[in-house]
C-alpha cells in the first residue's frame, strides 16, 4: 500500500461514525454490573442510615474485597480458558493454615513462612494443571476432589484448633495502612497510566486506519475515572490511610490485566476458551497453556491465603469456606462467561466488590446467614442468565 493510500485509509477510518455505545464500550453486562453495584450501595446506605458510606466502613469493605478480588483474578483466567476451579476456597484456607503453623508452631520467620506458602501454592497449582492438561481429568473433578482433600489436610494439620497469633511481619500484610502521601502518589500514577493508555490506543487505531473516538470523549472518560480514583483515595485516607491489602490487589490487578490483554499469552488464553481445538490447530500448545493458567491461579490463591490468615491473625478449619463460590460469582457478575472465551480482570474486580458489598451490607443489617446465601446465590443465577441471554442475541 502506498503512502497516499495509507493516508486515505486513515482519513476514512477517522471519519467513520461511532455510536455512543462503541465510544464507551458499553454492553448489557456492563450496564447490569454498574446498575447492580450502585443499587446495592444506595439500598444499604438508606437502610443503615448512611453508616454504609462512612469512611471507616468503606475502608473495611475494600480490605475485605481484596481477598475475594485476588481469588477472582486467578479464577477469571481459569474461566476464560473454559475451565472451573472449585478448590480455591479450601486451598486458600490450607495455605493460610500452613503459614500459621510454620510461624506459630514451628517458629519459622514470618517472611520465610510467607515465601514457603507462595511456593507451595504455585506447586499445587502446577499439579492441578498437570492432572487436567496431561492426564485429561476434567477440571471439575480434579478441583472438586481438591476441595475435599485440602480441607481434610487443613483439619488434620491443625488438629481442629485455631492457630494464633502471628508475627508482626505477617500481620502487616492484611492489617497495615500506608501514610496519606502514598495513596495520593498511587492515585497520580493510576491517572497517568490511564492517559498513557488512551493516547497509545488512539495512536494504534490511527496507524491501522481504525475508527477513533473524539478527543472530548477520551477526556470525559479519563476525567470520570480520575474523579472515581480521587474519591477512593480521599475516603481511604480519611480513615487510617491506604490499606496494604488493597495495594496488593491493585498491583495484582494491573499486572495480570496487562498479561491478559497486552501479551501473546493472554490472547492464547482467550483463544483456548473460545475454541480449544481451533487453538490447537493454530499451533498453540494447549496442554502447556492450561498448566500455566492453573499455576498462576495457585500462586494467586496462596497470596489470598496469606492475606486472610494475616487479617484474622489466625488460621482456622473454617477459613476460606465457600470462598470459591464468591470468586466464581464475582467473575460471572463481572462479565466472564462460564462457556469460556470471555472475561476480564477489571470485571472480576468489580464483581468482587459487588459480592463484598453484599456481605458487608447484610452483616451491618444483622441479616440471618441463610438469607445471605439465598441473595448471593440468586445474584449468581441472574448473572449467568444475563450471560446466556446476551450470548443468544449475538
Amino acid at each position: 500500500m502506498t503512502t497516499e493510500l495509507k493516508k486515505e485509509a486513515v482519513g476514512m477510518g477517522s471519519e467513520k461514525k461511532i455510536s455512543l455505545a462503541s465510544m464507551f464500550h458499553f454492553d448489557v453486562k456492563t450496564y447490569t454490573m454498574i446498575l447492580a453495584l450502585v443499587s446495592i450501595w444506595v439500598i444499604f446506605t438508606m437502610t443503615t442510615n448512611g453508616d454504609f458510606l462512612t469512611s471507616r466502613n468503606l475502608s473495611n469493605l475494600f480490605r475485605q474485597m481484596s481477598i475475594t478480588g485476588i481469588l477472582s483474578i486467578g479464577m477469571v483466567f481459569i474461566i476464560i480458558a473454559g475451565h472451573i476451579d472449585l478448590s480455591v476456597g479450601s486451598l486458600m484456607g490450607l495455605l493460610g493454615g500452613i503459614t500459621a503453623v510454620l510461624n506459630v508452631w514451628l517458629k519459622v520467620d514470618g517472611i520465610l513462612a510467607i515465601g514457603i506458602t507462595l511456593v507451595l501454592g504455585l506447586l499445587i497449582g502446577i499439579f492441578n494443571g498437570w492432572l487436567i492438561a496431561y492426564k485429561k481429568i476434567p477440571a471439575f473433578i480434579v478441583t472438586l476432589g481438591g476441595m475435599l482433600v485440602f480441607r481434610g489436610i487443613l483439619v488434620g494439620m491443625t488438629k481442629g484448633t485455631t492457630v494464633a497469633s502471628l508475627d508482626p511481619s505477617i500481620r502487616f500484610m492484611g492489617n497495615a495502612y500506608l501514610v496519606d502521601g502514598v495513596g495520593i502518589f498511587l492515585g497520580l500514577i493510576a491517572v497517568a497510566a490511564l492517559v498513557y493508555n488512551a493516547l497509545s490506543v488512539r495512536k494504534l487505531h490511527s496507524q491501522y486506519g481504525l475508527a477513533i473516538p473524539p478527543m472530548s470523549v477520551e477526556i470525559a472518560k479519563i476525567a470520570f475515572a480520575a474523579v472515581v480514583i480521587g474519591l477512593l483515595i480521599i475516603i481511604l485516607n480519611s480513615y487510617q490511610g491506604f490499606p496494604v491489602p488493597v495495594l496488593i490487589l491493585a498491583i495484582m490487578a494491573v499486572a495480570f490485566s496487562y498479561v491478559l490483554t497486552k501479551t501473546v499469552f493472554g490472547r492464547r488464553v482467550y483463544a483456548i476458551g473460545g475454541n480449544a481445538e481451533a487453538a490447537k490447530l493454530s499451533g498453540i500448545n494447549v496442554t502447556k497453556m492450561t498448566l500455566s493458567i492453573f499455576a498462576i491461579n495457585g500462586l494467586l490463591v496462596s497470596i489470598a491465603g496469606v492475606l486472610l490468615c494475616s487479617r484474622l491473625n489466625a488460621a482456622s478449619v473454617a477459613a476460606g469456606q465457600n470462598a470459591e463460590m464468591d470468586a466464581i460469582a464475582a467473575c460471572v457478575i463481572g462479565g466472564a462467561s462460564l462457556m469460556g472465551g470471555v472475561g476480564s480482570v477489571g470485571g472480576a474486580i468489580v464483581g468482587a466488590l459487588v459480592m463484598a458489598s453484599l456481605d458487608n451490607g447484610m452483616s451491618m443489617l444483622n441479616i440471618e446467614t441463610f438469607w445471605q446465601f439465598i441473595v448471593k446465590g440468586s445474584i449468581l443465577v441472574l448473572a449467568v442468565w444475563v450471560d446466556i441471554a446476551t450470548k443468544n442475541k449475538r
